[in-house]
């Protein structure tokens, strides 16, 4: 009886599960034809995420790997949002310099998170600014020398308020993104590291490059004696034309013996010390100050060439200044733009998307002459 009992109760499940599951098919079968605007309808069709349109783009180059040049992509990313204490800069010039490279390599003490988007100095318009700004105003032209995550290879970078500098109208923006590291840390080698000092002679060692044109403008301005070196003729002649009281060819196998000839020199500017420094330290003074801008790799030195003259190796980087520091530079950059004597030469210029042409540029020049500026919109 009890089995009887069992097999009638399967039998009603199973019915009632093959009733529903019909059912279920039939409205399955009718739902794929009816509109699905229907609401009491069992089918709940499948989203598609809308565009957000109110997101601004901008075109930006991104690395999204460190490596060479060739990591270097132009691509559409969201406008940054300004901080509190940011300007947000509608970039036109972006200036390229040999640290950039090192970034991008991951060849840097401090390195940005990935991806990253490359460059420091930048000029443009002020597009708008953060809640707490006081020295700036949308419409403004400046250029600036510090970014965020996102850099100036971009048509719009944020950039901390102390960072950003008037440009005036006697520059252009090529010429306005050209200023920013080259100039600062011509002003630190020269007057913050080296101490330099009216009537003292300096030697400045690769002068036909964006650091070192910058560095014989900030030189003579202070009553300076200049001699400047270049690795071609045209590089020479440009030394010259920038103000330098003599030049002399780098290349030239007896440059140094010619050097030796003359007075040696207070300072020396370095910007290739894995090749020169060895030397530099025959050519000072007593009581002589080399100062270490620039460095490609080691070096072997004779310390003795130090002890009889009690002269000094300096070493000197732009972001290892304190704030202090860093406000005295900058205003008196800032400063030689409107008494004129701030006048950024330019090499050459590149669309954005040759950026990446550049960056090879810049470590591979066989003659400087100038700053390498990526004009990124007009």
């Amino acid at each position: 009886m009890m089995m009887h009992i069992v097999s009638m109760y399967l039998f009603f499940v199973l019915s009632f599960a093959f009733y529903r599951q019909t059912e279920v098919n039939s409205e399955l079968s009718q739902a794929r034809h009816q509109p699905l605007r229907h609401h009491h309808s069992r089918i709940i069709p499948s989203i598609t995420p809308m565009r957000n349109t109110s997101v601004k783009m901008m075109r930006a180059v991104l690395v999204r790997q460190f490596g060479g040049s060739d990591q270097m992509r132009v691509e559409n990313l969201p406008i940054p949002t300004v901080g509190d204490k940011q300007v947000l800069i509608k970039v036109h010039s972006s200036g390229v310099n040999p640290v950039d490279t090192y970034v991008r390599a991951g060849q840097y003490k401090n390195l940005p998170n990935l991806p990253y988007t490359p460059g420091k100095d930048a000029a443009g318009l002020v597009h708008s600014v953060g809640p707490s700004v006081t020295r700036f105003k949308p419409g403004d032209r400046v250029f600036s020398s510090q970014t965020t995550q996102m850099g100036t290879l971009a048509e719009y970078a944020c950039v901390d308020e102390p960072y950003v500098f008037p440009l005036g109208s006697s520059l252009t923006f090529d010429e306005g993104a050209a200023i920013g590291i080259p100039y600062f840390t011509a002003y630190r080698a020269l007057l913050q590291k080296g101490l330099a000092k009216k009537g003292e002679r300096v030697l400045i060692h690769g002068a036909s490059g964006a650091v070192g044109l910058a560095a014989i403008q900030i030189a003579k301005n202070h009553g300076l004696y200049v001699v400047g070196t270049a690795g071609t003729k045209e590089g020479i002649e440009l030394v010259l034309e920038t103000g330098a009281d003599a030049a002399f060819n780098h290349r030239d196998s007896k440059y140094i013996e010619n050097l030796l000839e003359g007075e040696k020199f207070d300072i020396i500017v370095e910007m290739l010390s894995n090749v020169n420094l060895g030397h530099d330290l025959t050519l000072m003074k007593s009581r002589g100050r080399t100062i270490v801008v620039g460095c490609r790799g080691p070096v072997t030195i004779n310390p003795r060439d130090l002890m009889g003259t009690e002269s000094s190796i300096i070493g000197c980087a732009l972001f290892a200044a304190t704030p202090d520091e860093f406000k005295e530079l900058s205003t008196q950059v800032v400063k030689g733009i409107t008494d004129g004597w701030v006048k950024p030469v330019i090499d050459s210029v590149y669309d954005l998307e040759k950026a990446g042409e550049a960056h090879d540029a810049v470590i591979n020049s066989k003659g400087a002459k100038g700053k390498l500026v990526v004009r990124v919109q007009e």
